[in-house]
Parts: C-alpha cells; sequence; structure tokens
C-alpha cells in the first residue's frame, strides 16, 4: 500500500495508532509519503533522534518531499543513495527523502517527485546571525506584534527553492520517461493552482517549472501540500494537510 499526506512540521501525531490505525496491518514494504514540510530534520544534531528513532519504529516506510521549512544543510549530511530508480537521502533505514527532479518506480507505479516552495512568512526579513547588528535587529523583531521573519540557517535557508542543476535534472528524468507518470508528488502547486489558494500567492521559478509540467505532463494524480487544507481541487489534483489517504 501507499500513503501520502501533507505537511508535519515536526508533529508526526498523526502516526500515532489511535489517529491512524490502518497501519495495524502495514509492513515496511508499505509506504506513507508526506508531501513537503516533514521537520523531523531540524536541529541538525542528537535533538532530532528521538522523533526520527520513534518514526523508524512505526511499522511501515516513511518518505518525503522537501518543502520550505526544511534543514537544508542537515539533509544534505544524510547519505544519497537510489531506490526504486531515483536518488534519496536515507535518514533512517525505512525514514527516506525522496530528492528533487526524480523518478520512482514503486508497486508498479511512475511517481515524479520536486519538493521545495518559496516562503511566505518573511515579510519583515531574513536575519543573518553574523550581522553585527543581529541582537539589536532580532529584539526590534520580537517586539513588533506579528513579526514574521526568519533567520539563515537556522529557520530558513535558501535551498528551499530548486537550483538550476535541479531543474535541469528534472527535466532530464522527465524526458527519459516521455513525460508520463501516474503520480506527481510536491510541496507547492502549479502558478495556475497556487494562485487559486486562500494565501496570497504569487508565481515564482518553480511554480512556473510546475505550470510547465502540469501543461506537457501526462500524469493520473498530483498530490501537494504546503497551503495546509485537505481538499481536492479536481479530478487529478489533491491538496493535503492532515489527512493520510490510501492512493495505491
Amino acid at each position: 500500500m501507499i500513503w501520502a499526506t501533507g505537511d508535519c512540521h515536526g508533529n508526526f501525531e498523526r502516526f500515532k495508532p489511535e489517529y491512524f490505525p490502518e497501519q495495524a496491518e502495514m509492513t515496511k514494504e508499505d509506504i506513507v509519503i508526506i508531501c513537503g514540510d516533514f521537520g523531523g530534520v531540524w536541529f541538525g544534531d542528537s535533538r532530532d533522534d528521538d522523533d526520527l528513532d520513534w518514526l523508524e519504529r512505526l511499522p511501515f516506510t516513511l518518505a518525503f518531499v522537501d518543502g520550505n521549512h526544511e534543514n537544508y544543510d542537515a539533509i544534505a549530511a544524510y547519505p544519497a543513495e537510489e531506490w526504486h530508480g531515483g536518488k534519496i537521502h536515507r535518514i533512517r533505514t525505512h525514514v527516506l527523502h525522496l530528492m528533487r527532479g526524480q523518478i520512482f518506480e514503486l508497486e508498479g507505479y511512475r511517481f515524479f517527485t520536486m519538493g521545495g516552495a518559496r516562503s511566505h512568512d518573511i515579510e519583515d526579513g531574513i536575519l543573518e546571525p553574523d550581522d553585527p547588528n543581529f541582537e539589536r535587529k532580532l529584539l526590534m523583531l520580537r517586539r513588533k506584534p506579528g513579526a514574521r521573519f526568519r533567520i539563515n540557517h537556522i529557520s530558513w535557508w535558501e535551498q528551499e527553492m530548486p537550483s538550476s542543476e535541479e531543474y535541469a535534472e528534472a527535466r532530464r528524468n522527465l524526458d527519459r520517461c516521455g513525460w508520463q507518470a501516474d503520480y506527481i508528488i510536491t510541496h507547492c502547486a502549479s502558478t495556475s493552482t497556487a494562485i487559486m489558494e486562500s494565501r496570497q500567492n504569487e508565481a515564482d521559478g518553480l511554480t512556473e517549472f510546475l505550470q510547465e509540467v502540469k501543461e506537457k505532463a501526462e500524469y493520473s494524480y498530483w498530490l501537494f501540500g504546503h497551503y495546509h487544507d485537505n481538499r481536492v481541487i479536481d479530478s487529478k489534483h489533491i491538496l493535503l494537510w492532515e489527512q493520510i489517504v490510501q492512493i495505491i
């Protein structure tokens, strides 16, 4: 079986047996995919271990595409390898990061994965820890009601948006399979879908790339997170948040 769910942000309560009883019939051959903002690799040190070890003990394999709220420095430190035809970072034996622009063959179905998204909660700026005025700026922002800011390499990483190399690899892999996939798994949506959502969204390089995929690729279903809702957009596009749905 393959299941999918949305953003976790480091909160894995939904995977407890009382909330996800279906796992009683699952094995490590079964997979649950998180559509970005996993958040389980956040500190990049032993503070992540309790949650990651708990996830490893679950009866299924947990896989995720990255979102905009991930510690990319820490994720990149894990070993990369090939898994079911695509590249992953193996966080634990059965906790896997599905890298960007990859094609995976799972249970006879083809999955295209493309994580990442532009953050929308940084209106008050990105602070640099080595700025001589860092402490003063941080204090001022903390005093500002409702301030939305991040700190570079502590709570925000520029790698939230794909690099030119990742876009190129995605196109190469899509070319290789004739731009045909059964499932597309992303964090954010294509431009035409993203601007429909409740947040104020603007087109960017990633949503425009995903728009290219939407217009050019042949696929059965597209599952994504990021917009904090559970909704069927149309017959092909499904927005996930807390729900865990079986897709195969």
